[in-house]
Formats: C-alpha cells, structure tokens, sequence
C-alpha cells in the first residue's frame, strides 16, 4: 500500500516515510505498507498506522534486507517473514503495537509458506508478541526484546534495552571506522531506567515524566531539519516532461454476413476458442507456470504485471494471433481466491485470502463480513476494474480480428459440489442485496448444490430487479464493441 520492492531490487533505501488511513478490504495482498523481496534493501524511520502486514519479507528474498527503527501503530496482522524462506531479516528497533513480530514456519499459511525466515535478527523490539522459531539447518535471533515470547530460537536479554540501540548501525560504523551521522539518525532512550536511581535523578526523572513522549512520527515530519535533500540541480541535464499518449485504437468492425462472422473486409474469422481460467492458479514456482497455461483478462494479482499474474491485454491479444486463439471465452470464476481452492464449504475465519485473485462482476460493500472474510457484495454496484478489463480487450482485441465471447452467468456456481457456492456473490450470505436464497444452505447430502432452478426464478421482485440490472450492465458495457458476442451463460441449464 506504500512501498513494494520485488525481487528485481537492490540496493534501495526508504527513509522517513509516513503511511496513515490505508483504504482497502482487510485482508490479504492488501496493506503490505513497508513489503521487500529484494536484496540489501534498507526501510529505516519508516511509521504505519491501520496496515496489515506493515513491515514485511516476501518470497525467498536473499537479504540482507533490515528494517531499522520502524513502527507500526495498531495493524490488522503481524509484521515479520511473510513466505517461504527468506534470509538474513534485520528488526532493529522495530516497534509492533498491538500485534506480532513473527519468524516461524507458516505451514499450511500464506498459501503453504512454511518456513518463512532464517538467519534473521530481533535486535532491541517490540511487539504484542514475538515469535522467534529456529528452522532447521539455520537459526533466529532475538535480543533485547519486549513482548509476549514464543519459539525456540535463540533469545537473550528479553525485557531489557540494549546498548548498543542499534545493531545495523553499529556494523555500519565498524564498517566504514567512523560513525555515519549524516545517515543514522535514531531516537536514542535519553533516561535511566534505574529501579534504585538518586534522590536527584529521581527529581529530574519526576519532571521528565510530565512532558509529552517524543514520538517517531514527529520525528520523521522534522525529517528536512536533519537530511536536507538538494534541490541544486548543478549540472545535471534537465529534460521536458515526455507526455504520454495512451493507445491508439483503430476503429474496425464485425459482422454477420450469411451466418458467417466476418471482418470489415468480409473475410471470415478462424481459429480457436480458448477457455478462462474456472479456478486455480498460483503466483511463484510450478503454481505460475501452470497460471501462465490459459490466458486470464480479469485474473488479478496486486503490484504484479505478466503472464499468470495480472496479465497485460495487448500481450493476451498478440498470444492469441500467434496461437491461432480467435476468441476468448470469458465468464467470471467459481471464487474469487485461492483458499477456496481447496473445495471446502466452511465460512473462513479471516479474509487473509490468497492470490491470483479472479475478480468478480460486483463490488464489495464493506460492510459485515462475506464467507471468504471479507466485506459482502453489493449486487446493484459494480467492480469497475473488472467490467474495464473486459472492455479493454475487446477493444484492442478487434484491430486483431480477436473475438470475446461473453458469457453473462456461470453455471458451475449453483451445480455440482458446495464448495462452488460458498463465496458466490448472490448467495444470501454473501451480499446486503436480500437475494431470498436459504440460509443456513440445504445442501444434498451435506455436499452438493442444485439450486439452478431457484436462482433463475424470477417470481421474486427483488431477485428479477437485480438480474435485469446485471443483464443490461452485461450488454451495455460492450455497446460500442462489435467484436463481442453475447451468451445467456456457461453450462446454461436454465430456463429457455
């Protein structure tokens, strides 16, 4: 939600940031305020207030990679290793308000992390809770720390502030053999902690006590006082601002000539039909390879471009010209992410959700609770994103003779096995919409679902008012787009 280092980054530095009032769904991909999978990278005087994972390692990265005098007020879950296997994490004088500090093994967590960190340091930090695990062939350090404990890592001098306050600091003088003032600039613990102190320091600390706290926020606002950035440009060649033009998109035209589908030329249009992704997917390893398989115009994953992830529209169109592909059949998904892949129906306990995610027709409501954990849908207001992504293929699709076949609803949501139904949209418990649907659901024997003719009945005002809504936004969406062909649905068993 404000810095993303991935696994390209290297040797990058950020210093005095300041992120407040995120606005998002609390859940997963969402709110990595401070997120590093890159290598010697250096978050330091860095405050978040109301994240998720503030302060956080991602996927194998190789370190070192330290956060250096950090806080993170009130988040939603921990801050620590967040993947499989990242090496060589400094916290040094990180401060956790109100939730963890963690470097264990995820198992089944984070989409099967398992062992997260190795080889990290706790140095001089803070948090509700630490947990500091030893993995196997390596091991985790926690010095100085104040919290509730837990792990088998090795601990030392837990309750008590160290001196030196900063470790990173510290090695960087050793380094260089000199102190770098110019760079850290750490809030040193000016006063005694004595237990027993004099009757004189007593009185001073007496007095000490009534001023207000210094705060790291404050700190970092008074930033311009002690690291004065340049704005003397000097010699350095000053270039226009290059304005950027977006795509030029050629108007052409389809038609049916002779129960053909033709071009603006009259030529026919061949090839194949590729399906969407139903389900499924992955974001690292043989999990992205298997996501890159199908192409996928409204499959999402934050802060990623490329194949399998969130794909690039003009890449999907040259894809389909190179592979014969002429049209793209496109339905949303059985769910919107991967937790439910494992075809359970249980509502889950948090909305830590798992990419990619597959984004759906309508918009969250933020309000109460769905069953994947995040806020319910509103039936009557609409996911922008997901209805411009369709858009935009069909339209830079056509200059390619690329076809979309739209299909307006998916079956495959109200047949078959429950776990389909769970996190459906217009499913009663999913949506502030009163859709009439049963709840709790009368699922066949405990498992399946066979509700295709309640959800096409149309007898009930409500429910008919939010189809025909959805119907027209269906068509009108593609109004200016003749490359689009219409479908009642995927697996359609309703009424005709």
């Amino acid at each position: 939600s404000a810095v993303e280092i991935l696994e390209t980054g290297r040797r990058i530095t950020v210093e005095d940031c300041i992120s407040q009032n995120p606005i998002s769904e609390i859940g997963g991909q969402r709110r990595y305020t401070f997120f590093t999978r890159g290598q010697q990278t250096l978050f330091q005087r860095c405050y978040a207030a109301g994240g998720y994972h503030d302060f956080s390692v991602g996927f194998t990265a190789a370190g070192p990679n330290a956060f250096v005098q950090c806080e993170s007020e009130r988040p939603y879950s921990f801050s620590g290793t967040m993947d499989k296997w990242a090496s060589g994490v400094l916290f040094d004088v990180v401060s956790v308000d109100g939730n963890a500090i963690r470097i264990r093994n995820r198992e089944q967590d984070g989409r099967g992390a398992g062992w997260s960190g190795a080889n990290c340091l706790l140095w001089n930090c803070t948090a509700a809770m630490i947990d500091n695990y030893k993995p196997p062939t390596a091991q985790n350090w926690a010095l100085g720390s104040w919290s509730q404990f837990a792990g088998n890592g090795y601990w030392n001098e837990s309750n008590n502030s160290l001196n030196p306050r900063s470790f990173f600091y510290t090695q960087l003088a050793e380094r260089l053999g000199k102190k770098s003032d110019n760079q850290s600039f750490i809030m040193d613990i000016s006063t005694d902690a004595s237990s027993s102190p004099s009757i004189a320091v007593a009185q001073e600390l007496t007095a000490e006590a009534v001023k207000p706290k210094a705060l790291l926020i404050n700190w970092i606002k008074q930033a311009s006082e002690h690291n004065t950035i340049t704005v003397n440009v000097g010699n350095v060649k000053v270039f226009d601002r290059v304005v950027k033009h977006g795509p030029i998109i050629v108007e052409h035209k389809m038609k049916v000539k002779n129960a053909w589908l033709v071009n603006e030329n009259d030529e026919v249009l061949t090839g194949t039909i590729q399906e969407v992704p139903w389900w499924t997917g992955g974001v690292e390893g043989d999990d992205l390879a298997q996501a890159k398989k199908k192409l996928a115009i409204t499959r999402f994953v934050p802060g990623r471009v490329g194949q399998g992830l969130t794909d690039d529209i003009q890449e999907v169109v040259d894809s389909m010209v190179s592979n014969n592909i002429v049209g793209l059949n496109q339905h949303y998904a059985l769910w919107y992410e991967r937790r439910r892949d494992d075809h359970e129906r249980i509502r889950r306990m948090d909305g830590d959700v798992w990419p990619p995610f597959y984004e759906l027709p309508f918009k969250r409501s933020g309000v109460d609770s769905a069953w994947d954990g995040l806020s319910k849908y509103d039936l009557t207001q609409y996911n922008q994103w997901y209805w411009w992504r369709m858009k935009e293929f069909a339209s830079i699709g056509i200059a390619s003779n690329r076809v979309l076949l739209h299909q307006n609803y998916f079956q495959h949501n109200i047949i078959e096995a429950g776990a389909h139904y769970a996190d459906f949209p217009w499913r009663t418990a999913n949506n502030i919409n009163n859709t009439g649907f049963n709840e709790p659901v009368n699922f066949a024997g405990d498992k399946r679902i066979f509700y295709a003719e309640q959800f096409y009945d149309i007898n009930r005002p409500t429910r008919k008012l939010l189809h025909q809504q959805y119907i027209e936004k269906c068509l009108d969406n593609f109004r200016d787009n003749s490359n689009v062909i219409q479908f009642t649905g995927e697996e359609f068993t309703g009424p005709l």
